[in-house]
Order: structure tokens, then sequence, then C-alpha cells
């Protein structure tokens, strides 16, 4: 596994997945990308919760665009359906019952109604949100340009990915915590960090510098 204590980067992420946090903390500096263009079923706009019935997917829609590519700084953020709402009702009964969804919940409900145009700079609110929630200090810059293998740095643009496997990645994530369902349910790993929050609250922290 290589060395963490260096400089990232990665892909912008909606809620995104403890293994995102876990090798963002440990990181000397880290960059988000914002010159790639969108790539779809990934965690750029996409997330997994642990609900009643097992795992699922909360997906933030996205206006269709007339060309195959688009920047993602560019890609908006599709309302005609009232997705936040949903997202909102999903994650409130996924962990309303967890120890400390009470705690953070409003803090999240506050960035969930201001109705962001562009789909990065609400992921960037959250990332923001979650650094604070965490209590982790660190500074994250934005990408000056793009480039497909980035010198000096530790790409994790398409390896922290929903539909892949990086047995380095999963070995971050593996070591279990408590779960609201865990009376139905094996532990899951790598879920979205809201898991982690509203379960272990400023225990999390310990969690993922571990």
């Amino acid at each position: 596994m290589p060395d963490l204590k260096q400089k990232i980067i990665l892909s912008t992420a909606y809620l995104p997945p403890i293994s995102y946090f876990k090798v963002l903390i440990k990181a000397e500096e880290v960059l988000i990308e914002q010159h790639e263009n969108f790539v779809k079923q990934t965690y750029r706009n996409r997330c997994n919760i642990l609900a009643a019935n097992g795992e699922m997917n909360l997906i933030v829609p996205i206006e269709k665009n007339s060309g195959n590519k688009i920047n993602i700084r560019d890609v908006k953020i599709d309302y005609l359906t009232n997705w936040q709402k949903q997202h909102l009702k999903s994650i409130e009964s996924a962990y309303r019952n967890s120890p400390f969804y009470e705690f953070y919940i409003d803090d999240f409900i506050t960035i969930y109604n201001k109705k962001h145009k562009f789909l990065f700079d609400f992921n960037l609110e959250i990332i923001q949100k979650l650094l604070e929630e965490f209590e982790i200090e660190k500074q994250i810059n934005l990408s000056s340009k793009f480039e497909v293998k980035p010198e000096n740095l530790i790409d994790y643009r398409n390896e922290i990915h929903p539909k892949k496997e990086f047995e380095h990645l999963n070995k971050l994530t593996e070591n279990p915590y408590y779960q609201v369902f865990s009376d139905k349910f094996d532990f899951i790993p790598n879920l979205s960090s809201i898991d982690l929050l509203f379960n272990l609250g400023h225990e999390s922290n310990l969690y993922l510098a571990s």
C-alpha cells in the first residue's frame, strides 16, 4: 500500500464513503479534482447508506447534457423532483435511532435547503461540513488543471469507486463499529461517512485515524 503521508488527489463525492476520509485524514496535502469530466455511476453524485432493508443508494439527479462529456464544475443539479426531501427522509428513516443523529442532522438539513445550482459546490460544502464534524483540520485545495497521470500525487479519483474493489482500500474500512441495524445485518464496511458519524459521533475521528 502506498505511503498516505503524501499529497493526494480525490474526485468530488456526495456524502463520501468512509475510505474517502480515511485516506484524506492521513495525507499531508489534499486536492479535489475540478477539471475532470463527470463520470456516471460513481460516488460523484451517489452514496450508500444502511437502511432497514439493507444498503440503499442515494443519487443526486443531474441535468442531462446534450454532449457525452461535461466538466465536473458545470454539472447542474436537477430539481424536477424533490430529491432533497426524499434523501433527508431516507437518512432519517435509516439513522433516527442512531446515537448521534439528533446531534448532527440539523447541520445537514441546512445544506440541503440551500438548493445549490452545481453538484460540485453542493458536494464541497458537504465535505467541508463533514471535516468539521469529524474534527479534521485539513486544507482542501482544488486542482489547477486536469492530468491523466498527475506527478507527485497519489491518485484516488477512480480508485474510490462503488463498483470496484481495491484490497488496500477495503482494509482501511474493515474494522467493525456499531451500526443501527446490527441485529439484522453483519457489519457493512465503507458506507457513506454519515453512517460513521451518526453511529460513533466524536469517536469517528479516532476510527478514521486508525
